[in-house]
């Protein structure tokens, strides 16, 4: 079995896009959603959601208020001030909890208890490419990581269950907890780009945490032909890492006018950046079959 990542070192550069795109050309496999706090692969995929299942993670500080003397030793030790008096009761704000656990070791009273908490959920879904699996964190939740790690575990047991041999991946993008989630492991990381300076950045960053691990990763560039001078840049760039830049995908209206309708590039037209991609699909393809 072979794990491809689609990662990215800005949002905004039409990884998911491609995600879908790769999710339309390839045979045989799961899909999974890592980019778990602003999920939107199923956009184009139009799950039909199979399974649901909370995710739980960290903890919340919860009052017994009939325990509760009003002593005031909670609020003091709260590093984070999410435990306030107000109108002769004692107020947690969960939102503000970080779960450490310290007002409910330092009761007196033991009038506080930690509950574990739910963070979001997550989803087996069937799409007409295929099994993914996706999830939804909670707002201004954390643990993302974890989220992540959960969405692929999945993915693999399915993957077995089934005889796929591939998991295709559309991870986050960035260099943080989540995008190492997702890459860990894998065989092949997909770093999708544009010809902006802020991209370019980004991507230096993004190559070393691939880098650090040892991942084979490949660069396409999207939307290229809005400034050739970037992407001459990206292009050297690329020679001096010795990394090899699959395609150069142009920029094409149709890419929006088929998410509009819900539909990947590759079922919507065949035109120019269509063919670019199903290149890359190709060479990707060869690269997984060695």
């Amino acid at each position: 079995m072979k794990e491809i990542t689609i990662i990215s070192g800005k949002g905004g550069t039409g990884k998911t896009v491609i995600s879908g795109s790769f999710a339309a050309l390839a045979e045989n496999k799961i899909m999974a959603d890592c980019d778990v706090d602003a999920a939107d692969l199923h956009l184009l995929l139009h799950p039909d959601i199979k399974e649901k299942h909370k995710f739980k993670a960290g903890s919340k500080a919860i009052l017994n208020e009939e325990k509760c003397t009003l002593c005031g030793r909670c609020i003091q030790v709260c590093r984070f001030s999410a435990i306030y008096e107000e109108k002769d009761k004692v107020i947690i704000d969960p939102v503000a909890c970080e779960g450490c656990c310290v007002c409910a070791l330092d009761c007196p009273e033991q009038a506080i208890k930690m509950e574990e908490n739910v963070s979001g959920e997550w989803y087996i879904s069937d799409t007409r490419y295929g099994p993914l699996i996706h999830a939804k964190l909670g707002i201004a939740e954390e643990n993302t990581g974890k989220l992540v790690t959960l969405v692929r575990q999945n993915a693999r047991t399915i993957a077995q269950k089934k005889n796929l041999n591939l998991i295709l991946i559309d991870g986050p993008p960035g260099i943080g907890c989540p995008v190492i989630s997702s890459i860990t492991g894998v065989d092949l990381v997909v770093v999708v780009t544009e010809p902006t300076l802020s991209a370019i950045a980004d991507l230096d960053r993004v190559l070393s945490l691939t880098q650090h691990f040892g991942i084979e990763t490949v660069i396409l560039i999207n939307k290229y032909d809005i400034n050739y001078e970037n992407t001459e840049k990206i292009e050297s760039f690329c020679q001096r890492k010795r990394l090899e830049v699959l395609s150069k995908i142009p920029f094409d209206n149709s890419f929006t006018q088929a998410m509009v309708q819900g539909k990947t590039i590759i079922e919507y037209d065949n035109s120019g950046a269509t063919q670019e991609i199903k290149k890359a699909w190709e060479k990707i393809s060869t690269k997984i079959r060695r």
